[in-house]
């Protein structure tokens, strides 16, 4: 949940570290036009069509800067929203709400943006019963906000970080020597509750991860008829997995093969910002 204590706790210090970038020792305009305390207020309003997230994170901005900042909107998090739709007012301290507006604004763009592409791309999948995955092609400091927008857009999450799960890829088994001998090394280290995912460029390497006993088979940049070959000879007796080069245009036809998941980086890393923009900002009278 993204309003739970633990999200908090976390991402605090990432926007913090997000408004020192911006304020190294001060908002040098804002203390020189509003040299004393003020409250007012301003308008939260959408340029584009497109789903709305990042609410709570474009509202915690301000308050870390003034407490006493209030966010008075009646759109949540996954709704849709319209080009020119006043979404909300920031209500605080004038200098809070100049010295905050950039750094909120930025949040709720990025965000925006994923959970809208998400959606576009989750919808290509609808009817089918294979999942749309993101993956760890994040912006760096920026992963706990473009992963939940991934989940608000009707993605599903893979693993969080390095930490969470064994994904044995190229690298790895040219560090092991062979599949068989990475999977072997990875079931004696990991809990048994730990799935092992392994990742093929072809059919022999396939066959090797089946006879090894991977848990999931991520299919790396096969064609549709290599991929097809894949599940036909998966059978079952692993989940599969598709990755590289997924396209929007692409992913009826990989649903349609019978893959489990399907993941795509591009739902972090290319995702286009959705506009928004604070405007009419009056003092109280």
């Amino acid at each position: 949940m993204i309003n739970g204590v633990t999200w908090k706790i976390n991402t605090d210090t990432y926007i913090l570290n997000a408004l020192r970038e911006d304020i190294t020792s001060e908002d040098v305009t804002t203390n020189a036009i509003m040299p004393e305390d003020r409250r007012g207020s301003a308008m939260l309003i959408a340029k584009q069509d497109g789903i709305i997230c990042g609410l709570p994170v474009f509202r915690r901005t301000f308050e870390l800067l003034d407490d006493t900042a209030v966010f008075e909107t009646e759109v949540s998090d996954g709704d849709s929203v319209k080009n020119g739709q006043v979404v909300g007012v920031i209500k605080g301290d004038i200098k809070a709400l100049l010295s905050g507006e950039r750094t909120a604004l930025n949040y709720l763009q990025r965000m925006s943006g994923i959970a809208t592409f998400t959606k576009e791309m989750a919808d290509e999948l609808k009817g089918s019963r294979t999942k749309l995955l993101d993956t760890r092609k994040t912006t760096p400091n920026m992963r706990p906000f473009e992963k939940y927008a991934v989940k608000v857009g009707g993605g599903t999450n893979h693993r969080y970080n390095l930490s969470d799960g064994v994904l044995i890829k190229d690298n790895h088994i040219g560090a092991a020597g062979s599949i068989t001998k990475a999977v072997e090394l990875a079931r004696a280290y990991a809990p048994f509750v730990r799935k092992i995912e392994v990742e093929v460029e072809t059919l022999e390497q396939l066959d090797e991860a089946l006879d090894s006993g991977a848990d999931i088979i991520m299919l790396d940049n096969m064609s549709d008829e290599m991929m097809r070959e894949a599940v036909r000879r998966v059978d079952g007796k692993a989940e599969t997995e598709c990755s590289g080069n997924v396209t929007k245009e692409r992913l009826r036809a990989i649903a349609e093969i019978g893959v489990d998941y399907v993941s795509s980086g591009a739902l972090t890393h290319s995702a286009p910002i959705m506009d928004f923009s604070l405007k009419n900002l009056a003092p109280d009278r």
